[in-house]
């Protein structure tokens, strides 16, 4: 997706991370309780000091629509998480994003005439009112109007296991975008085996499958992937417990289904950073996912070891184009009455992706 991003005036640009620090601090205070600042698990820690709220995105959204005193909702996130937030805040409300720039690379792989195109292909092969479309999170605003639109509903990595479950009591098979390991992993948790999945390629004729193949999937996996997860490999999980024999292994399911199959704990971002919480004094922990949230989790446990179980460490790149450059630069604008990077998902899309949503929390 084309997002385009102004250059910032050097005031910006060029200003000392001092400097920032006290137009940031300044233009808070400022605005005072107008604002409210959200910072994703993943965001890096220079901006993350200035979050009022941290999470994930969805329960960083449900915050933001409770702060109903908060005339401005600065998402230090991605793009789909802005979009998220409009959808879900109030109409006095307005979601802004410090850098258009920071997209999602998994949310880019799906857009919605992909998926309109595919339904139209699945229609003529089989009944698509059997067909149940589910979203993850992590997508456009235009899909989860998609989903609520056709029936179906947005899933977290939290709770995938219970809208899958959902989805197929409602109908024969779930075409699941835009993670394909999300879905593949819940279908192995849910039973399903290799035979019952098959990976639908948008850019191929029929997702690159036979009639039958699709008659005979269950579950129809978009194929699409996080940047940062899919770098994790099996090895990298055996060159830790060589070295740590009594580590423990802590995957996210995003990840591939291998890398998965080795961990002692799969969990959502929340759930990992419960289960280090959780994890006994002394322990070493090697966890698969986003290079910030790993160094955080390793300062914030002075009673453990958490380390990235990939050694190149990879970060979310597309988040780290917030900065705080951007982010004085959205927040100055604020004091001077000019809103910077609104995010503006219209009312149309905004009512169905909302019915999505909402759908997904009847289940969960």
């Amino acid at each position: 997706m084309l997002r385009l991003q102004a250059p910032l005036r050097e005031r910006y640009s060029a200003a000392t991370d001092d400097e920032l620090a006290v137009m940031i601090e300044a233009a808070k205070a400022e605005l005072g309780s107008r604002l409210f600042v959200l910072g994703h698990h993943y965001q890096r820690d220079d901006v993350m000091r200035w979050a009022d709220a941290r999470g994930d995105s969805f329960g960083l959204s449900r915050l933001a629509a409770d702060q109903t005193e908060a005339e401005f909702i600065v998402f230090c996130g991605v793009h789909f998480m802005a979009e998220s937030a409009d959808v879900l805040t109030g109409d006095h409300q307005k979601v802004v994003l410090p850098d258009l720039n920071a997209g999602c690379s998994m949310a880019d792989m799906a857009d919605i005439d992909q998926v309109e195109e595919a339904w139209e292909d699945l229609a003529r092969v089989v009944d698509v009112d059997r067909l149940v479309p589910v979203t993850y999170m992590n997508s456009a605003a235009a899909l989860k109007a998609f989903v609520g639109r056709h029936g179906g509903a947005v899933c977290t990595s939290s709770n995938a296991r219970a809208v899958l479950t959902w989805a197929l009591e409602h109908g024969e098979r779930v075409l699941f975008f835009p993670d394909q390991h999300l879905g593949r992993n819940t279908g192995y948790e849910l039973g399903y085996g290799s035979d019952d999945m098959s990976v639908w390629n948008p850019r191929l004729a029929l997702g690159g499958l036979t009639d039958r193949q699709v008659k005979e999937s269950t579950l129809l996996l978009w194929k699409g992937h996080c940047s940062v997860h899919q770098r994790f490999r099996p090895e990298h999980v055996e060159a830790f417990r060589a070295e740590h024999p009594e580590g423990i292994v802590m995957i996210h399911p995003e990840c591939a289904h291998e890398v998965v199959e080795l961990g002692d704990v799969t969990g959502s971002t929340d759930a990992i950073i419960r289960a280090v919480a959780a994890a006994p004094p002394g322990s070493v922990i090697g966890v698969a996912t986003e290079i910030h949230l790993v160094n955080r989790l390793h300062n914030e446990s002075p009673d453990k070891t958490v380390i990235c179980l990939d050694p190149l460490v990879c970060p979310c790149s597309t988040m780290s184009r917030i900065d705080p450059q951007h982010l004085a630069w959205v927040l100055e604008g604020l004091v001077e009455g000019e809103v910077r990077n609104q995010i503006v998902v219209d009312a149309d899309t905004a009512e169905w992706a909302k019915v999505a949503l909402e759908r997904m929390l009847a289940i969960t």
